[in-house]
C-alpha cells in the first residue's frame, strides 16, 4: 500500500500537469521542481532562491525531496500558477519589462519582489517611481577614460525626450544629453563587474556612445531601467500612433545578439589581425579595444541577403599574417569583411547568428542607416 507521503507526492505530480503549472510561475523555465506552499505557486529552483530571501511573503518546499502536508497540498490544488498571475499582475504596464529564465539575477528579483512583496501590480500608485514621465537621481557612472565609477546625477524627462547626466552636482548644463528616440539600456552584470550594472547606448553623430551605470540599491536600478522603457513607449505610441502596443513593446529595449572577442583585419586584408570585443547589436555589428569602451572603433552594418549581404565560413586563400584558425567572412556589397574566432564553437555560434541577421528582410528605416554607414567617413 502506498505510504501517505507517495500519495502526496503523486498528487503534487498531477498539479504540474495542469496548464500554467508546468513552467515555472515567474521566469517561464521548463520543469518546475520547488513550490511555494504559502503563494500556490510552482516555480524553478533558482527563483526558489529568492523566494528563500522573502520568507514573510512565501515560503518554499522541493516537490521531490521535501515532505508535504495534506494541507498544503490541498492549498496548492486550489491556487496554482494561472490563479497566481491573475492575482498578482492585474495591472502590469505595457512597458514594463518581464523577465525570462535568460535574464540576469536582478531583473528576477526585483519582478518577484515587485509582484508579491511590494504588489506593484495590484496597487497602480506604487509604479510610481517608473511610469511617472519624470526621474532624477544619483547613479554611478564608469569614467571615460579612466575607468572609475564616480556619483553622477542623472534626469529622465520624458517631456524634454531626454535622459542627461551632469559632472558636477550644481551644473547648470548636463555632460551628456541622450535623446529618447536613439537610447538603448541593458543589464550588463558580467561585463560591467557589478550585479546591478546597466549599459545605456544612445546615438551621437550616428555613432553609438556606451555608458555604464549602477546603483547599490537593486530596486533603485531596475526603476531606472524601467522608466527608460516608459520614457521610450510614450515617444514610440506619438511617434507611431496607429500601431498596436505590442508591436511597440519590442522595440522599447534590447539585449545585444551576441558579444565576445574575435579578430580581425583592416580594410586591405594586409594589415595584422588584431583581438577586438564585438557586440552584435540588431544589424550593427561594433568592435571595441576593450568591452567597457564609451566608443567603438568601427561598426559594420550587416543587411539582408536581398541587398547583396552573404556570411561564409572560413576566409580566402590569399588572407595573409597569423590568425586564429577558425575564419568568418562577410561579403557587404561594398568589401569583404574578415574575422577569425579563436575555437569552432564560436566560429559557429558567430556565423549562426549573422546568418540569422542576413536571413531577415530589411524594413524601410534600416535602409536609411545602411546609407549612412556607406557615407560615413
Amino acid at each position: 500500500m502506498a505510504s501517505e507521503q507517495e500519495t502526496v507526492r503523486r498528487r503534487l505530480l498531477e498539479l504540474l500537469d495542469r496548464p500554467g503549472n508546468g513552467v515555472c510561475a515567474d521566469c517561464g523555465a521548463p520543469g518546475p521542481e520547488w513550490a511555494s506552499f504559502t503563494l500556490g505557486i510552482f516555480m524553478c529552483q533558482s527563483c526558489s532562491g529568492i523566494h528563500r530571501n522573502i520568507p514573510q511573503i512565501s515560503r518554499v518546499k522541493s516537490i521531490f525531496l521535501d515532505p508535504w502536508e495534506n494541507s498544503e497540498v490541498e492549498f496548492m490544488a486550489s491556487t496554482g500558477n494561472s490563479a497566481a498571475k491573475a492575482k498578482y499582475e492585474q495591472k502590469v504596464p505595457a512597458f514594463y519589462y518581464c523577465p525570462t529564465h535568460t535574464d540576469c539575477q536582478l531583473l528576477r528579483e526585483q519582478w518577484i519582489r515587485a509582484r508579491y512583496e511590494r504588489s506593484e501590480f495590484i496597487h497602480v500608485e506604487r509604479q510610481e517611481p517608473y511610469s511617472a514621465g519624470y526621474r532624477e537621481g544619483f547613479l554611478w557612472k564608469r569614467g571615460r577614460d579612466n575607468g572609475q565609477f564616480l556619483s553622477r546625477k542623472f534626469i529622465l524627462s520624458e517631456r524634454e525626450g531626454a535622459l542627461k547626466y551632469f559632472n558636477k552636482h550644481d551644473a547648470r548644463e548636463p555632460k551628456a544629453l541622450m535623446k529618447i528616440q536613439t537610447i538603448n539600456a541593458t543589464f550588463q552584470p558580467t561585463k560591467i563587474g557589478n550585479p546591478h550594472g546597466l549599459q545605456i547606448t544612445y546615438l551621437k553623430d550616428n555613432s553609438t556612445r556606451n555608458i555604464f551605470v549602477y546603483h547599490e540599491d537593486g530596486k533603485e536600478m531596475v526603476d531606472w531601467f524601467n522608466a527608460i522603457r516608459a520614457a521610450r513607449f510614450h515617444y514610440l505610441q506619438v511617434a507611431f500612433p496607429g500601431a498596436h502596443d505590442v508591436d511597440l513593446v519590442s522595440k522599447l529595449t534590447r539585449n545585444y545578439i551576441k558579444e565576445g572577442y574575435m579578430e580581425k583585419t583592416g580594410p586591405k586584408h594586409t594589415e595584422g589581425f588584431k583581438k577586438r570585443w564585438f557586440t552584435l547589436d540588431d544589424r550593427r555589428l561594433m568592435y571595441f579595444k576593450d568591452p567597457l569602451d564609451a566608443y567603438a572603433r568601427g561598426e559594420v552594418f550587416i543587411g539582408s541577403k536581398e541587398s547583396g549581404y552573404t556570411v561564409l565560413p572560413g576566409l580566402p586563400s590569399s588572407t595573409q599574417g597569423y590568425h586564429w584558425q577558425f575564419g568568418i567572412t562577410i561579403v557587404t556589397p561594398d568589401r569583404k569583411f574578415l574575422f577569425a574566432c579563436e575555437t569552432e564553437d564560436e566560429q559557429k555560434e558567430w556565423i549562426a547568428v549573422f546568418q540569422g541577421v542576413v536571413n531577415r528582410p530589411m524594413l524601410p528605416q534600416e535602409y536609411a542607416v545602411e546609407a549612412h554607414f556607406k557615407h560615413k567617413p
